[in-house]
This record gives structure tokens, C-alpha cells and sequence, in this order.
């Protein structure tokens, strides 16, 4: 294994942990538009903290997947097929969550507004849902063959362990958005949003508990990796009471980058886990390994370079347009 293979499968992981946390708070304000919000100028007040960057955030998933196409062929063919359901179902949900902002905005009737902010919500919730299957499915030993073909059944997507991970995604984008909210809006909705959030935190806590079991039970992860499981699940624990403290204190920015950083530890402790793996099978002789799962070196170089190139101006230009549009938001 070099470590040009090394770096792109980190790389892989920053992309991926980038688009959660960002695209994280949109999921949380799409729920928040449904259940936090009490009227019609909430809702868009709610909706309109994310209106200018929602799309902007989503970019974030095509790089990951195009970097992990480009990088890692062979992890992204074994992925896309073996999961190919959810992946299906997470592509209609984004899908159906990018198109309501447009159709609710152009509804004529009241009744149209709201079955479409009902869209919003069901894609919202569900889509990370999706992305805690996925994820917690594919840390877990999965039915492959030695080309890496996945025969996946109903229990490799719907277990106890991917199903936790799939309600703590949606808690996490919950409280994330809630947070967002809190930085990007000023009143009622401001102060719900902060109350909201602190007592979802205790359920976080219970939720975290129950999901770290449930990784000792179904992942290797701890045979593998003791030290840095530990470590990174001590990290995502410590984030979560950073961030519930600052909610507590109203230091809403505090909160928001601390339940941001949450998921970038989460997505460091799956790749932690799994390395030196991208698929982990039944059978360990059929897992799929980094170095096996690669592209050519060169291939591997060339486009470390067009990263090197390209990624500070697509940062500049993010940081820029979150720039513009800090101002809160008034009812």
C-alpha cells in the first residue's frame, strides 16, 4: 500500500465529512420547516437560511463519489452495486428535497405550498436515514465473493446496528440544523430552536451509548482498531457535550461547528474502522483492500494535482458566499 493510496482514501473521507457537515444543517432546517416552525412567515424564514448555499453543500456528495469513482474503481463498483437500493432511494429523496424549493416558491394555491413543505420534510428526514444505513451497513462484514460482488438480503441493510445508525444521522442533522437555525435567524424561532436542541441532546446521549454497543457487537472494529475506535468515539461523545453545553450558555456559532465536528469524527471513525479495507466481507479473504481497490499510480498522481489546483478556489469561493449571506434572518 503507498501513500498516494493513503491519501485519497483520507481524501475520500474529508469529502464525504464535508458533506455532512454542511449539507448536514440543510437535512436539519428541511425538518425543522416542518416541525419547528408554527406559520407560514416561519416556515420561510426557516427555509430561506439555507435558500442561497443548499445546492452549493450537495456538491460536496458528487465530489465524494467522484473522487471515490475515480480513485478507488473497484471499492466504488462493489458500493454502488451491493447497496444499489438505498443509494437508489437516496437519489430520488435529494431529488424530490432540490425540486420543492422551486415548486413550493411557485404554487399558486396554499394547499399546493403545503403539500410540497410535506415533501420537503419526508426527503429530509429520510434521506439521512438512507446515509446511516448505508454507512452502518458497510462497516459491518457484508456476503462477497472474490470479485467483489455483494449479495446483499434484507438483514445486510436492516439490522439493529443500521438501524441505530440510521435514526442517529437524522437526530444529528436534527440538532445540527437546529443549530444552524439558531446562528440564522433572530426571535421566536431563534429561541425554539435553542430550547429544542437542548433536550434532544439527552437523547443523543442515549442514542450514542446504545450505537457503541452495537458496534462492538456487529463490527470488528475493536479487534482491529481498539485505540482509535476508542479514541473517536471519546471525540464524538466530548463534541456532543461541547456542543449541548454551548446551547445551554447560547453560544450558538459554538454549538453549530461543535455538532458540525461531530460528523466529521463520525466519518473518521468508520474509516479508522475499516482501514486497511473499503469493503468489508463474510469472509476476510474476500474483503477488499486499499491497495487492491486503487487506480494506477499515475492516475493517483494526476489528479492530486488537479485537487491541489482546484480546491482552494472552490473553498475561496464557498467561504465567500457564506460571507455575503451571514446577516440573520428577521421574521
Amino acid at each position: 500500500m503507498t501513500g498516494m493510496q493513503i491519501f485519497w482514501f483520507i481524501l475520500v473521507g474529508v469529502l464525504f465529512g464535508g458533506f455532512f457537515f454542511l449539507e448536514g444543517f440543510d437535512f436539519g432546517v428541511g425538518m425543522s420547516a416542518v416541525t419547528l416552525a408554527k406559520d407560514k412567515r416561519e416556515v420561510d424564514q426557516t427555509i430561506g437560511t439555507i435558500g442561497p448555499v443548499w445546492d452549493m453543500n450537495e456538491v460536496w456528495l458528487l465530489t465524494a463519489g467522484g473522487a471515490m469513482f475515480a480513485s478507488f474503481p473497484y471499492w466504488y463498483a462493489s458500493l454502488f452495486s451491493g447497496f444499489y437500493n438505498i443509494l437508489f432511494l437516496i437519489l430520488v429523496g435529494l431529488i424530490l428535497r432540490g425540486v420543492t424549493f422551486e415548486f413550493r416558491h411557485h404554487a399558486i394555491t396554499e394547499k399546493a405550498k403545503d403539500a410540497w413543505l410535506k415533501v420537503l420534510g419526508i426527503a429530509s428526514f429520510a434521506i439521512p436515514f438512507l446515509f446511516g444505513l448505508l454507512f452502518t451497513g458497510m462497516i459491518q462484514a457484508v456476503p462477497m465473493d472474490d470479485k467483489g460482488n455483494v449479495y446483499a438480503t434484507f438483514t445486510t441493510y436492516i439490522n439493529p446496528l443500521s438501524v441505530v445508525g440510521g435514526v442517529a444521522v437524522v437526530l444529528l442533522c436534527y440538532l445540527h440544523g437546529l443549530n444552524y437555525i439558531a446562528v440564522k435567524t433572530d426571535g421566536d424561532l431563534r429561541e425554539r430552536a435553542n430550547k429544542w436542541a437542548n433536550k434532544l441532546y439527552y437523547v443523543l446521549y442515549a442514542g450514542e451509548v446504545v450505537f457503541a454497543i452495537l458496534v462492538i457487537i456487529y463490527t470488528d472494529f475493536m479487534e482491529k482498531h481498539p485505540v482509535g475506535t476508542l479514541l473517536t468515539l471519546g471525540l464524538i461523545v466530548v463534541l456532543t457535550v461541547i456542543a449541548h453545553v454551548a446551547v445551554m450558555k447560547k453560544k450558538e456559532m459554538t454549538a453549530f461547528l461543535a455538532s458540525g465536528l461531530t460528523f466529521l469524527s463520525l466519518v473518521a471513525f468508520i474509516f479508522q474502522g475499516m482501514f486497511p479495507r473499503v469493503m468489508i466481507a463474510t469472509d476476510p479473504a474476500n474483503s477488499v483492500l486499499i491497495k487492491h481497490a486503487s487506480s494506477t499510480p499515475y492516475t493517483l498522481n494526476v489528479m492530486k494535482w488537479v485537487v491541489i489546483c482546484l480546491l482552494p478556489f472552490v473553498l475561496a469561493y464557498m467561504a465567500w458566499t457564506y460571507w455575503v449571506f451571514r446577516k440573520r434572518l428577521k421574521k
